[in-house]
């Protein structure tokens, strides 16, 4: 088979430690040394001196977890490095070990095997690192609303039954009377403003329930936390808006598609990036970013095959997309 590169390396990465396989080929001869290192700060410069020694150009990892993220940044700039599909590199059934693992990898890479994943320049992964938190965070403020309202039932208070929005200013300033001790219900009421259709009667029969001291604490707790909550996800907006003031003409162009608001440009260019000549078409980047079913052909048919499951864009992107006429 014929050797892409004579002087590379595979390495095994795990969370404290690296094994590194040294493959070079001089003379014909194929001469392999490997060496197993700490993944603390120091030990990965001297994994870096060893590899830099010995010639090497290039150095392939497998995409572990995020444990390859720091190897990957130590020795970004002086190797031509290449991150691999865990599922495209699996090692042949056998024994498996470390060492056979990182061999197997500077294998590949000297024939030219490895099909290197998509890695983003340091302020697409800024990005990407602020909106995948913000959507965290999203999920945990929809988490604190659900408590609430199953505190609510609890207490019998039916305030979501005539309500469309709970968490309004209407619906809020009465969930804070709740959790402050208030409890009459024509009190209560008292504070819907004028856009809310449901009328005082019939707020003042939903408030009606049976709020004990219990429920009033785990009402305040929720609403500190979603307040906290809120609060610092005006702060990641606030420093989004600066990391993507390079992409500014990215963004401009993007919001001009049909359903795509300025938070779901900011999701789609963090996911993938400006360089689209990393996709050779259109399907292969709709295939990457699980957009399409999978096919799953057997004896000429088509055998019923889902969108690959957990595909970070797709979910990054849910409730960003707004639908034509939305605000």
């Amino acid at each position: 088979m014929e050797v892409i590169h004579e002087r590379c390396a595979g390495l095994d990465v795990h969370k404290e430690t690296v094994v590194g396989c040294l493959r070079v080929r001089e003379r014909g001869q194929v001469r392999r040394e490997v060496r197993r290192w700490a993944t603390t700060t120091a030990e990965l410069l001297k994994l870096g001196d060893w590899l830099r020694q010995a010639g090497c150009t290039h150095v392939a990892m497998e995409a572990t977890g995020v444990y390859w993220k720091p190897v990957w940044h130590m020795l970004e700039g002086e190797f031509e490095l290449l991150l691999a599909n865990p599922a495209h590199i699996r090692n042949v059934p056998g024994r498996k070990s470390d060492v056979n693992d990182a061999t197997w990898i500077a294998d590949l890479l000297a024939h030219g095997l490895i099909r290197a994943s998509l890695v983003p320049p340091g302020p697409i992964q800024e990005l990407r690192d602020l909106t995948r938190t913000r959507k965290q965070l999203m999920r945990e403020i929809a988490q604190h609303k659900q408590r609430i309202q199953k505190v609510l039932e609890d207490a019998n208070v039916k305030l979501a039954s005539v309500v469309s929005d709970v968490f309004g200013e209407s619906g809020r300033r009465m969930l804070k009377a709740l959790s402050a001790g208030q409890t009459d219900p024509r009190q209560l009421a008292g504070m819907r403003d004028g856009r809310l259709c449901a009328s005082r009667e019939t707020l003042a029969v939903a408030l009606q329930g049976k709020v004990t001291a219990h429920h009033q604490f785990l009402l305040s707790q929720h609403l500190r936390m979603i307040d906290y909550l809120e609060q610092t996800i005006r702060d990641f907006e606030g420093q989004i808006e600066v990391v993507v003031a390079p992409f500014r003409a990215a963004v401009a162009f993007l919001v001009t598609i049909p359903g795509i608001s300025a938070t779901a440009a900011h999701v789609i260019i963090a996911e993938i990036g400006l360089d689209m000549s990393r996709f050779a078409t259109v399907a292969h980047l709709r295939s990457w970013a699980g957009l399409c079913p999978q096919l799953n052909e057997s004896a000429r048919q088509n055998h019923v095959a889902p969108f690959t499951p957990r595909c970070p864009m797709a979910q990054n992107c849910a409730g960003a997309v707004r639908l034509d006429g939305d605000p």
